[in-house]
């Protein structure tokens, strides 16, 4: 398996995608009741096959990313060719950017000696959707990019 397998609830959203991709395969409903059932490790195959199938999907159209923490904020952008990052940390003790009382902190508060922020590009690798995946699978949120553009404007490149 390239990523890994989605969760139940992720394939129970994802029950006539599921159908689909056996159909594909010429599999019937009965034919995949009786290959759960009579050959369990052929349906967790073909489960980890369609998971994989989702997240390429996912992944060739993620632009923007963000894992924020109480002290830190991580915005991607995720470009053709590498990714760049705007790095936030909150020297500010007791304020947590996971609350609305802490982000309304930041925002009147960002451009103070409290609030250290860092640009940085980097390469992918060779596989540019296993280096996403990656950010996702360490706490990172699939995002329309509004909080990265922002700061991308007004920030000196």
């Amino acid at each position: 398996m390239k990523y890994r397998r989605l969760t139940k609830e992720q394939l129970e959203e994802m029950h006539q995608e599921f159908i689909n991709f056996l159909a594909t395969q010429t599999i019937t409903v009965d034919e995949w009741n009786d290959i759960k059932k009579n050959k369990p490790e052929v349906a967790e195959d073909e489960i980890d096959v369609f998971s994989d199938l989702i997240w390429e999907g996912v992944l060739s159209k993620v632009d923007y990313l963000e894992n924020i923490s109480a002290t830190e904020m991580h915005l991607f952008y995720l470009g053709e060719k590498e990714m760049r990052l705007i790095a936030v940390r909150v020297h500010q003790p007791g304020v947590d950017l996971t609350t609305k009382e802490g982000f309304t902190w930041f925002k009147n508060n960002f451009l103070t000696e409290a609030v250290e922020m860092m640009i940085a590009n980097k390469a992918y690798s060779d596989d540019r959707n296993k280096d996403k995946f990656e950010l996702i699978e360490k706490g990172a949120v699939i995002t329309k990019g509004e909080l990265f553009n922002y700061f991308d404007d007004i920030l000196p490149n």
